[in-house]
């Protein structure tokens, strides 16, 4: 596997390792990777970037984030061993199904390096998922705009529209009627992302997009579930809301703001994650 390693002359005890989304490589949508890096390399944290096997410069059959386990715990190696021993913990940061990977390694070896977890849009697709958000969020955001209506009454709503509509709220019936009986379908990585978060006594930073399907489909998913909710609401959580972010945070601000918040969570970590509580809402 190939990575770039952002290391200070003198570095911090805490480093972050970057779990990049697929498909996606080490540079991120945006070079939005490469910036953060670099800013979190000026404050004195040592950052590692990395394809993982049969993904950008990496060797190796394709593989998804389910598959990766090894893949993260071969970059913990890797950084912890650049550090020659100043470096005694990792936070694990990731977007999208890199998010989702990060709670996975978690639930798959419990590694104790790791100090916490900075975690973008998690990825939780599920044929349940997709429809009670498009359901949700966005046939409802368009029966309330007033365009809609209009369009309607002029004849400019194709006939199929209200047909995928209809067949969305249909299929959202007949899933949630199937996950009254049974809990199966697609059910397998999402139980290890819950079970890896549960298993996890250190901070969890959580970045929701506002204008983004797959942020919407992770609250639809949690939202649901009590044992989410316990854990979105526990002491070790801080949950934040980026209203105008979309997946990628592809405008410059949310970028910004995106690598400040990194740095300051980082830092809190750093100077004692035992006492990061305090920390919590300021």
């Amino acid at each position: 596997m190939l990575g770039i390693l952002s290391m200070p002359q003198q570095p911090e005890k805490t480093a972050v390792l970057v779990i990049v989304g697929g498909p996606q490589y080490r540079v991120g949508s945006h070079r939005q990777f490469v910036q953060m890096a670099r800013h979190l390399a000026s404050k004195g944290f040592a950052v590692l970037r990395f394809d993982y096997r049969g993904m950008g410069d990496s060797s190796g059959e394709p593989r998804n984030f389910e598959s990766i386990d090894a893949d993260v715990g071969a970059a913990v190696d890797a950084l912890l061993e650049q550090g020659h021993g100043a470096i005694d913990g990792v936070v694990l940061w990731g977007l999208c199904d890199g998010a989702s990977a990060s709670l996975m390694y978690l639930h798959a070896t419990n590694d104790p390096r790791i100090k916490g977890l900075f975690l973008m849009n998690p990825w939780v697709r599920s044929a349940q998922t997709l429809n009670e958000t498009h359901v949700k969020h966005y046939y409802r955001q368009r029966l309330m705009e007033a365009e809609f209506w209009r369009k309607l009454l002029r004849g400019g709503i194709r006939p199929d529209a209200l047909g995928d509509f209809l067949r969305s709220a249909g299929r959202l019936l007949r899933n949630r009627q199937r996950a009254a009986v049974a809990d199966v379908e697609n059910r397998t990585f999402q139980a290890k992302m819950l079970a890896g978060w549960k298993e996890f006594a250190h901070p969890v930073r959580l970045i929701l997009s506002g204008r983004d399907l797959i942020a919407q489909e992770f609250k639809v998913h949690t939202s649901a579930k009590k044992i989410w909710q316990d854990l979105l609401t526990s002491p070790n959580a801080l949950v934040t809301a980026f209203p105008m972010a979309d997946h990628t945070f592809s405008e410059l601000a949310a970028q910004t703001s995106v690598s400040n918040n990194s740095c300051e969570w980082v830092l809190k970590i750093n100077a004692d994650s035992s006492n990061w509580h305090k920390y919590k809402g300021k």
